[in-house]
């Protein structure tokens, strides 16, 4: 099992602020003969249902010592991936890709993160971890 996120408890508790109530603390998915424990780490998949909505959340925290873009090129990786696989396991569940408020500002927010996030139709949630809530869903 991977390490979990960073920022872990602090999204899964502003999903619970939200009105949000997880199903899954690790959503776990096989395809075929690939199996993707999907955990916190540098990543986690959260799910999570309100108002029979079910999403899954791809956390990342971008805290590594690496550049962002190469952080922003796994993370772009990982999602498209996971969002195959629940497209074929649990179509009606919508993935999102949660960030910290001052990542998003500072990189996201760029012309080229969001031309590929636009033609990639990325879905993101934007928390702040310090208060622990959820800023903006940006579909």
């Amino acid at each position: 099992m991977s390490a979990r996120n960073f920022f872990h408890q602090e999204v899964k508790n502003a999903l619970i602020k939200d009105g949000w109530s997880i199903t899954h603390d690790s959503l776990f998915i096989s395809l075929g003969d690939v199996d993707m424990s999907i955990d916190f780490g540098a990543n986690q998949l959260i799910g999570a249902e309100k108002d029979n909505q079910k999403i899954a959340v791809e956390i990342k925290s971008f805290l590594a010592k690496s550049s962002a873009i190469y952080e922003f090129h796994t993370a772009l990786g990982q999602f498209i991936n996971y969002r195959a696989a629940l497209r074929q396991n649990e179509p009606e569940r919508i993935l999102y890709l949660a960030l910290p408020l001052i990542i998003y500002n500072n990189f996201f927010k760029l012309k080229f993160p969001q031309l590929v996030l636009k033609e990639n139709q990325v879905k993101l949630i934007i928390y702040n971890p310090e208060i622990e809530v959820i800023t903006e869903w940006k579909n």
